[in-house]
């Protein structure tokens, strides 16, 4: 098999797997791994608009509508008054950011648990093999 067959093969193996046990573990916080990605996102942003968020994510802006009419609806994110009327903005809510603190501290239980055995350095380097391979998707898919 060709290395890249590998390299795509070995992911979609790790890819599941792991979103499954996420899906699982957010589950008790009425969420999955789509809305996850936003609380994420914006935990680390602190804010953003539907187009920006629609564009980091490489997600359709009519999904990440629904997906954020969700997260309203659990008051887990809220809008932000703007200027623009067409603009939509958002940010976690107090409810929102209690909540990712919660997620975020079992995540890190589990993701450093599933790292076990794999160093800091090796790990820096599929880091940097991902964030290659993700612009190279995105440079030559548009």
């Amino acid at each position: 098999m060709n290395a890249h067959r590998t390299f795509f093969h070995k992911y979609f193996l790790l890819y599941r797997p792991f979103v499954s046990e996420l899906n699982r573990m957010l589950e008790v916080y009425q969420l999955h791994n789509a809305q996850w990605s936003i609380m994420y996102y914006l935990d680390m942003y602190q804010s953003t608009s539907l187009v920006e968020l629609s564009k980091h994510l490489y997600v359709e802006k009519p999904t990440i509508t629904r997906t954020v009419m969700t997260l309203l609806k659990l008051e887990y994110v809220e809008q932000i008054p703007v200027s623009d009327k067409r603009e939509k903005r958002i940010q976690l809510s107090e409810r929102g950011k209690e909540v990712t603190a919660e997620i975020r501290k079992l995540l890190d239980e589990y993701e450093k648990k599933i790292m076990e055995g794999v160093s800091a350095e090796e790990q820096s380097l599929v880091i940097q093999v991902m964030d290659l391979v993700r612009n190279n998707i995105i440079e030559k898919g548009d």
